[in-house]
């Protein structure tokens, strides 16, 4: 018996139909035009398709790592900052050679600071990092960049959240919380922090005296050093464990935020077991890249260093060939087929494709689709991996081909 689910539908038939009801309006006469609602308005400033800013200002943090201040280009039709919750983060968009290629940056700054028409965000070139080396060695003063709406789900909420929270940081990790502590000394948010943030010595910590600034602003802010590499009077030595924790905060209930490098992340979830909390108290800052799949333990043998993916769009079809060591969304990227992305660790779904044949891999720590997803075929690019030649069916970047057809 013939079952009825997304896939008797031919998603081809659609993809023009907002912009042919888009041309019908546009050729209406415009008798009776209604003014915009105001609930419209509010929408629109809160999530823009796009935001159109430069940098206004490039602060240097030593060893690869920049800070960089982003504010409105009117000129190019952002007048102001979209506001943002503590912890959420911007999806930055960067042509290189004549290919879109998309990275999640947590905002540095505070809400509050968004009001004012400013953005801070912190890049540090990762080892064979494409887009984070290009920024460092390309954004100066008065570049024009392109970013997403305000984005993500790490972020401080009372309804489920203690209203202590433990902040575990790890090198550059310690973005999101920079805004969570200016939230709360703003008076934004209505709990306390106490951060552990895991260096490796005391030069690599990133924000020291903004920290040191905040902890003395703000009694309901407490950040504790911990190195890795180092002995030094003042701070802990060693590594963030739940000993650590059990001995440093004795204030019950209390939720844990933890945002680092991957293995820090993968410790830290053993230890936080350890605690006895309920899953709702545990939060992670997950976007980024895999960047090394070959290096999970369930990864199979013998997988083709290339493999041919075949792209359906709008009705056009597309051969492109990739390392099966990239995920699907770096190999389009590459190839100049932008599709829509954000977060790029599987968590947000924006970029929800269709599988329409061949074998992929997919690390189960990533792996976040819905049940249904699961069952009739759709991947998230940004964390599957080609194991054999593929066919895929994306959805076009509408916001781009609208800007630039």
């Amino acid at each position: 018996m013939w079952e009825h689910n997304l896939n008797s539908l031919n998603p081809g038939e659609f993809a023009n139909l907002l912009k042919y009801r888009e041309d019908k309006i546009a050729a209406a006469a415009g008798k009776g035009k209604r003014e915009e609602r105001q609930i419209n308005k509010l929408s629109k400033s809160l999530h823009p398709k796009r935001q159109e800013l430069r940098v206004a200002e490039v602060i240097e943090h030593g060893e690869n790592c920049k800070s960089y201040i982003l504010v409105p280009d009117a000129e190019r039709g952002t007048a102001g900052c979209a506001y943002f919750s503590a912890g959420q983060y911007l999806s930055v968009f960067v042509d290189i050679d004549g290919n879109i290629h998309s990275r999640p940056y947590s905002i540095v700054s505070s809400p509050k600071e968004s009001l004012s028409g400013k953005y801070q965000i912190t890049v540090k070139a990762e080892e064979n990092g494409l887009v984070s080396s290009y920024i460092i060695d390309h954004w100066r003063e008065g570049t024009a960049v392109e970013v997403s709406d305000p984005m993500g789900t790490f972020t401080y909420e009372p309804l489920r959240d203690a209203s202590h929270i433990i902040g575990i940081a790890g090198g550059s990790g310690i973005t999101p919380f920079m805004s969570l502590g200016k939230a709360i000394a703003d008076g934004d948010e209505d709990c306390s922090l106490t951060l552990f943030y895991g260096s490796r010595t005391c030069r690599h910590i990133l924000f020291k005296a903004e920290l040191d600034k905040l902890q003395a602003r703000c009694p309901r802010i407490r950040v504790i050093h911990v190195l890795s590499d180092e002995h030094v009077d003042g701070y802990l030595y060693g590594y963030i464990s739940a000993h650590l924790i059990r001995a440093c905060v004795q204030e019950t209930p209390y939720s844990v935020f933890v945002c680092g490098p991957r293995p820090m992340v993968s410790f830290m979830d053993e230890e936080i077991e350890k605690l006895g909390l309920e899953r709702k108290y545990i939060r992670h800052e997950l976007h980024g890249e895999l960047l090394h799949p070959t290096e999970e333990g369930d990864y199979p043998q013998n997988v083709p260093e290339t493999v041919k993916i075949t792209v359906l769009c709008r009705g056009v079809t597309t051969d492109i060939f990739g390392s099966s060591a990239d995920s699907i969304l770096r190999t389009l990227e590459k190839s100049g087929i932008r599709a829509p992305s954000r977060c790029r660790s599987g968590e947000c779904g924006f970029c929800r494709t269709r599988l329409v044949s061949g074998t992929v891999y997919i690390p189960k720590s990533m792996d976040m689709r819905r049940k249904a997803d699961n069952r009739y075929g759709y991947i998230h690019p940004c964390c599957t991996y080609p194991l054999s030649a593929l066919v895929v069916e994306i959805a076009a970047d509408n916001e781009f081909h609208e800007r630039k057809e």
